[in-house]
């Protein structure tokens, strides 16, 4: 695996995610019109969608969480290679899978802490 089919998952997944949260935001729409009509079961059913949409942004939280300390992590190992002193580029300088892999949106993504998740705007919108 290299850094392109890394950036090509991680850009997969935030599709995903931006797709799983406008099926909610739509949904929940739908939910809140049959609701505001008078139709109690929808209105249940909306409490229902945002304990799910609730359930589905701490997911997408714990995911960033991991990514961010799988990033942490390699930053930390292309540190201590830096720390070597050896004449070779190092993982910062653009050398090899490390390097690029740090030097890469993802990483940039993840590193700014930019999530991809449902997020509170979401849960807002939909209540």
């Amino acid at each position: 695996m290299d850094v392109q089919d890394i950036e090509q998952i991680y850009n997969q997944l935030q599709g995903q995610a931006q797709q799983t949260a406008q099926a909610l935001q739509t949904l929940g729409n739908k939910l809140q019109t049959a609701a505001n009509n008078g139709d109690q079961q929808a209105r249940e059913w909306s409490l229902d969608l945002r304990e799910l949409a609730l359930s589905f942004r701490d997911e997408q939280n714990q995911v960033a969480n991991l990514l961010q300390a799988l990033h942490g992590s390699l930053a930390n190992q292309a540190q201590q290679i830096q720390q070597q002193p050896e004449a070779a580029p190092t993982p910062q300088q653009g050398g090899g899978f490390l390097g690029n892999l740090l030097n890469s949106g993802f990483a940039q993504s993840i590193e700014a802490g930019a999530g991809f998740g449902i997020g509170d705007d979401l849960i807002k919108k939909l209540f």
